[in-house]
């Protein structure tokens, strides 16, 4: 039975599509059921209308511009911008001035954003999963009523700047070094992978949360704007996966964090892993997205290709996959929603965000994996989606803890032992 919504094979052919000379433009954006264990509902309607929001944007603005942007590795300013003005911004978090965001709505907005694209996902959790997150959670007062609005509304695009060259994994062991002068701090050291990190070399209005370690050792955190005097944010070239959003490799040369932008709240490695506890289970979500694009393209693709006089969704073995891919999207849906209760409740444990995160982007994976197959030759092309949700999954699969790490931490509540390094 062709779903509702997908065109079938000789519909196409009736409007003039001579068979096996002219292939058909499939159309691979329409509704698909997505939702089989109907994890979503009995959506709040505060948080559906989140929800929605996001989705018209994807399909009304990201969809027509996303594969120019990707292909030539330009930054979508005007998608991110757009992101601040439908109040896409904030991961749950509360902004004075605006309507209360819960834990749920976040995590359905991160879920559509990467199910249009993972690029303006990735802009979307850097921006409030990780900056605005770091200066609410952080920040003084002070910092708290001049930032937040700002990177809510994308005003100021934000960067988070953990990761080095040299220590990605073991981040902890991070070496960059905030010396104390008078009036605030000298920093010097290098970044690198750091989304929205070069914005400012293109003249946009920036801000970046950089981790130091002070004179005595302890980790801290400040703001620096990416038009401080010895702050170099390099776009890294180069990449295929995540290619819309800039990342950064950044030099910092005794660039002057004055005590107004020293975080209050950050004086240990500590508070920088409470942040990525809470992007992590973004990261699920985010894999429930991409999953979700490449399942319900598979499914449409499958209803409008046609090969040995038939179409692939009449073939035992493609039912298979697609039976499978929707078992394991349900799985993932599961996982992000109760783990989302739990944040709510307070009660999301460390260890759960890790599981929730190896568990999505792994599946994710293997969605992609069977879907890109399930496509043959038409699942390499940017036009089709799944090429780029296949390379983007596998940023995510790395990004907020690798895979390794994920598993050591779940190792560790298992056994008791820790297997880290050192």
């Amino acid at each position: 039975m062709t779903p509702h919504n997908i065109q079938a094979p000789q519909d196409l052919q009736a409007a003039g599509f001579p068979a096996g000379v002219t292939e058909p433009e499939y159309r691979l954006w329409g509704e698909v059921d997505t939702d089989p264990a109907g994890v979503f509902r009995d959506i709040p309607e505060a948080d559906r209308t989140y929800w929605d929001r996001a989705r018209h944007f994807c399909l009304e603005e990201v969809r027509p511009a996303i594969d120019a942007h990707w292909n030539a590795a330009t930054y979508p300013l005007d998608l991110a911008r757009r992101l601040g003005e439908l109040d896409l911004l904030r991961d749950g978090l509360e902004v004075e001035g605006y309507a209360p965001m819960s834990a749920l709505a976040a995590g359905l907005v991160n879920m559509e954003l990467s199910r249009g694209d993972g690029s303006v996902g990735t802009i979307a959790a850097v921006q409030a999963g990780l900056a605005l997150r770091t200066i609410a959670a952080c920040g003084s007062p002070e910092q708290i009523a001049h930032w937040g609005p700002r990177l809510a509304t994308a005003e100021v695009l934000g960067a988070f700047a953990l990761t080095e060259p040299t220590h990605g994994s073991d981040s902890v062991s991070l070496e960059t070094r905030a010396v104390r002068v008078p009036g605030g701090y000298r920093i010097s050291g290098e970044k690198k992978w750091i989304g929205n990190g070069s914005l400012g070399a293109a003249g946009i209005p920036a801000l970046t949360v950089v981790w130091a370690r002070d004179g005595g050792g302890a980790v801290r955190g400040f703001l620096v704007p990416q038009d401080s005097p010895g702050y170099v944010g390099t776009t890294i070239e180069g990449k295929l996966s995540l290619r819309a959003i800039w990342q950064a490799h950044i030099r910092m040369e005794d660039v002057f964090a004055p005590d107004t932008m020293v975080l209050p709240g950050a004086n240990s490695f500590k508070d920088a892993a409470k942040v990525l506890v809470a992007t992590r289970l973004g990261v699920a979500w985010s894999a429930v997205g991409h999953a979700t694009a490449c399942y319900e393209t598979a499914v449409q693709y499958a209803a409008q290709r046609v090969q040995f006089g038939r179409p692939l969704a009449a073939s035992q073995i493609v039912q298979e996959r697609l039976a499978r891919m929707r078992s394991e999207l349900a799985t993932m849906q599961l996982m992000a929603v109760q783990m989302t209760r739990l944040e709510a409740a307070g009660d999301l444990a460390h260890v759960q965000a890790s599981l929730a995160k190896y568990t999505c982007t792994r599946t994710a994976r293997r969605i992609a994996s069977t879907a890109r197959d399930l496509l043959g030759g038409n699942g390499i092309l940017l036009e089709n989606r799944v090429a780029r949700h296949f390379a983007d999954i596998e940023a995510i699969h790395t990004y907020e803890g690798t895979e390794t790490v994920q598993a050591l931490i779940i190792g560790r509540d298992i056994t008791g032992i820790s297997a880290f390094a050192g």
